[in-house]
């Protein structure tokens, strides 16, 4: 065992002096081993088909090691959300020991290996890339495709298929609280970059030079806020040194991956905290462009108001274990943007406000999309939700129970409820009115509905008048 420590120390140490700059960890980081006693980590608190995928990599003859997240949270006796594992496998030699996988990403091959709805992510070690634009390895043999590594002239990644070592795949980790592998075969954690320190005093440090590791992907920016809210720590001062600066790079990241970015920001159980962390940090600007345009220095503003109590409401559903649709979130944060767009609309352009307002409904949400691709089902919903707020002032006769059938009326409702927080005293009326409508009976509904317009004279329904018959003329015989 001890030979075994010494010759990764001494690999480690040498991938310290020789490698590629761009990701170079400051060389008073070693590596460090702790044995079962001295970590707490259990096999019982770790997942079934985790530990099935484990043994069978290791009997197939594999290093395979649970890695990142699922260790970081287990020391912290936290449960993990996932478990992933890194492996000298490639993906094809994943692929060959699992029917039940499928292989995933372009940036960077992963493995998906599926058990119901219950997926382990599998990735092979990386290894490091040169600073060339792009930079190709041939296979081993003919089976295997060829690593490859790309960059943009900004420095960002863009293939990154390059397999290496564990000590390599622990140097290319992002914060040091991630560089934590636990080994099933001898149940050890192995630290390659301190994090078990920077976990006690609670500090996420970015490893390597954080410009260029920013550069290389801008996502680690939103990672750093997510991970330091999430877990209650502080951004080290030198990780979050170039942030705002470079916070603008986040333009460049493909709006899909930025959505599941998004939502896992906002519906973490800590969106507000996390979503104020952004603005400081000039991120939630770059995600949301729409709304930092309606930003205060002092937060009055409604769209502000509004952002603060929907994620403060997200939390604490998410807390009651309740479920949270993003649509709804989505259609909270640009609704007073929207708004505003159509009461712009209808003056430059002499539409009325249901036209303008349906103009201007679609071009915020393509607008949002092209910085998060907010998926069609959701955008669908958020259109429900906000031309329902349109409906709900149109009660009279059997408009009112139209409106009940609605699919989404509910989450509608729900809606107009909260904007009753924000806006006058005829839109709480409104919502007071509904509210009522939705407890009564089919006979209260109706005089309910009846009662609408002039006070509660009903006007009598106008009819149009017969247009009198013009007689035929005869016909000559």
């Amino acid at each position: 065992m001890g030979c075994i420590i010494f010759n990764r120390v001494a690999n480690f140490c040498r991938k310290v002096l020789n490698r590629d700059s761009s990701t170079r960890v400051p060389e008073e980081q070693t590596l460090q081993v702790y044995q079962r006693p001295e970590h707490g980590i259990s096999r019982k608190d770790i997942s079934e088909n985790a530990l099935k995928v484990l043994y069978r990599l290791n009997k197939a003859g594999y290093d395979a090691y649970l890695v990142g997240g699922g260790v970081r949270d287990l020391l912290l006796h936290k449960q993990p959300k996932d478990f992933d594992i890194a492996t000298n496998a490639t993906p094809e030699e994943i692929k060959k020991l699992f029917r039940n996988c499928r292989l995933i990403g372009r940036r960077f091959r992963l493995a998906h290996i599926l058990f119901g709805r219950d997926i382990i992510e599998v990735a092979t070690f990386r290894g490091h890339h040169s600073d060339a634009p792009t930079q190709v390895v041939a296979p081993k043999d003919n089976k295997q495709k060829p690593q490859i590594s790309s960059r943009s002239e900004e420095g960002m990644l863009l293939r990154d298929n390059v397999y290496g070592t564990i000590e390599e795949d622990a140097e290319r980790r992002d914060f040091t609280i991630n560089a934590l592998y636990y080994s099933v075969k001898d149940f050890t954690v192995t630290d390659y970059a301190q994090g078990i320190e920077d976990l006690n005093n609670r500090v996420v440090r970015l490893m390597g030079d954080p410009e260029t590791r920013y550069r290389e992907d801008p996502v680690r920016m939103l990672r750093a806020v997510r991970f330091a809210v999430k877990l209650d720590m502080d951004i080290e001062p030198v990780t979050a040194a170039p942030i705002r600066e470079l916070a603008s790079l986040m333009q460049d990241i493909p709006s899909a991956r930025l959505f599941e970015e998004s939502l896992k920001l906002l519906q973490s159980g800590q969106g507000l905290e996390t979503y104020r962390m952004l603005r400081e940090y000039n991120l939630f600007q770059q995600l949301f462009p729409i709304l930092s345009d309606h930003f205060t220095e002092n937060n009055s503003s409604k769209t502000e108001k509004m952002i603060e109590h929907i994620l403060a409401s997200t939390d604490k559903r998410i807390a009651e274990d309740k479920r949270v649709n993003p649509a709804f979130i989505y259609a909270a944060m640009l609704w007073y943007p929207m708004m505003i767009r159509a009461e712009e609309v209808s003056f430059a352009s002499g539409l009325s406000f249901y036209d303008a307002f349906m103009v201007a409904s679609n071009d915020i949400l393509d607008e949002q999309v092209r910085s998060i691709a907010i998926p069609r089902r959701h955008t669908t919903t958020v259109r429900d939700i906000w031309q329902q707020q349109l409906r709900f002032s149109r009660r009279s006769g059997k408009r009112a129970f139209k409106t009940m059938e609605h699919p989404k009326f509910r989450a509608a409702y729900d809606f107009l409820e909260m904007r009753s927080l924000f806006e006058g005293s005829d839109i709480k009326e409104l919502a007071q009115w509904w509210n009522e409508f939705q407890d009564s009976d089919y006979n209260q509904r109706g005089q309910m509905a009846t009662h609408i317009n002039d006070g509660g004279v009903r006007r009598p329904r106008r009819r149009r008048p017969q247009q009198q018959r013009r007689k035929k003329p005869p016909v000559n015989s």
